[in-house]
């Protein structure tokens, strides 16, 4: 299994941008991302920190209902 890579809450809000994510509103340093689909609405909140963990990085694939290998298919773009 390939690692996950260390990003930043910035560089990780522009790859959900990619993948249909939109930013609604900012919190201190919390951002809230929101994507319709056909059957629903997706949200997660992304911490601005310098360097994400990874489990914080997994947490928020989960709440996006992105899978861990689409999330490093998009990133290798």
């Amino acid at each position: 299994m390939v690692k996950l890579p260390r990003l930043s809450g910035h560089e990780l809000i522009k790859i959900l941008a990619q993948f249909g994510f939109k930013k609604i509103r900012q919190k201190g340093s919390h951002v809230m991302l929101i994507k319709d689909t056909s059957q629903s609405k997706i949200g997660c909140v992304v911490p601005l920190h310098d360097e994400l963990e990874i489990g914080t990085l997994l947490g928020i694939l989960r709440q996006a209902k992105i899978s861990r290998e689409e999330f490093l298919k998009e990133l290798k773009k």
